[in-house]
């Protein structure tokens, strides 16, 4: 069994800071072409079509979209192309398609009727010969370089890093484009934060609750994730509005909560349901920047609340990792799992 600091899962994650930087420093013209043609022809919605932690890289471009742009931005169902056979009105949509290797048949025949039916389709991908590169319109690249372990990690920061890329150059905002700036060093800061509390609380866990909100809760769904892959044990992600509505039902002392809260409105309502099941007695973990106190997970300064779930998750890898090997698990190598998944 490999040591914490040894495994793929780790080297991979404690390089995501060095492949942010690099591809904001390879896809700065890539990005400003894509910004001058949207601004030219203004898209009249978005999509993005993704699976795993892709497609929770997706959700992260969902609320950035909307809440920096203001532009209206779904999710596509990927069988609803691939498999049922439905060409969706697309025309004049940005078509955003996430995909490590670029290689599911059914993102690629989704791009294929995104593409026939009108949209500009962008895809961000790692493997920049893959068919998905191909296909697309523009391709972002993610220079995360290559993946050993099972378990995406830089792969997946990189996915969130080119959203915000993306949204910073086409908005504009002053502060978005000096936060693009000074995250890889933020980056650094999360990877070196302690959460061993956390690895100690889950060792001998059998399910908890991962909670998040708004730009957040695509870290919660990446954890939940995480924990089911590399250590065998059942997690569910909601966001933290509503886990209200059912269920909190379930959850009490021998119901683990680890809760995401962003630096921003969604924050006080967020750390409030954290408080709200310590009262009932069960076990919860908070990272929110800048909290303090029994159970909370140390998280640096973000430069920009936006990238607060990057700074989130990368501290959280670390600790996933950890909790892996603790419950005698080989993050690299989770069973019944393949590297890459190619879905129809």
């Amino acid at each position: 069994m490999p040591t914490a600091d040894s495994t793929a899962m780790y080297a991979e994650a404690a390089h995501a800071a060095a492949a942010v930087a690099r591809q904001f420093a390879a896809n700065a013209g890539i990005v400003d072409a894509l910004v001058a043609r949207l601004r030219a022809r203004p898209p009249r919605f978005i999509v993005t079509c993704a699976r795993g932690s892709s497609d929770h890289a997706a959700t992260y471009g969902k609320y950035l979209f909307e809440t920096v742009l203001g532009l209206v931005t779904a999710s596509a169902s990927p069988s609803v192309g691939s498999v049922y056979a439905v060409q969706p009105a697309l025309a004049d949509a940005l078509f955003v398609v996430v995909s490590q290797s670029g290689k599911s048949p059914d993102l690629l025949r989704n791009a294929e009727i995104a593409k026939a039916a009108g949209a500009h389709v962008v895809a961000l991908v790692n493997v920049v010969d893959s068919p998905l590169a191909q296909l697309a319109d523009t391709v972002l690249p993610l220079h995360a370089g290559a993946e050993r372990s099972v378990a995406a990690t830089k792969s997946y920061l990189c996915s969130l890093a080119a959203f915000l890329q993306l949204a910073a150059r086409w908005s504009g905002d002053t502060k978005l484009l000096a936060a693009c700036d000074a995250l890889p060093d933020a980056l650094r800061a999360a990877w070196k934060q302690d959460w061993s509390s956390l690895v100690a609380g889950l060792r001998l866990a059998d399910h908890l609750f991962v909670l998040g909100r708004g730009l957040g809760l695509a870290a919660a769904q990446e954890a939940a994730l995480k924990f089911k892959e590399t250590c065998g044990l059942h997690a569910e992600a909601f966001s933290s509005a509503e886990v209200k509505h059912g269920p909190m039902a379930i959850v009490g002392p021998d119901f683990p909560v680890l809760v995401f809260a962003q630096d921003d409105d969604t924050g006080a309502g967020t750390a409030a349901v954290a408080e709200e099941f310590r009262t009932r007695g069960a076990p919860v973990w908070l990272a929110r920047p800048g909290a303090h106190g029994a159970g909370v997970l140390p998280l640096p300064a973000a430069p920009h609340p936006a990238c607060t779930p990057l700074l989130t998750v990368q501290a959280f890898y670390g600790a996933v990792n950890a909790l892996s090997l603790a419950r005698g698990h080989n993050p690299d190598v989770p069973p019944h799992l393949n590297k890459v998944t190619e879905t129809v």
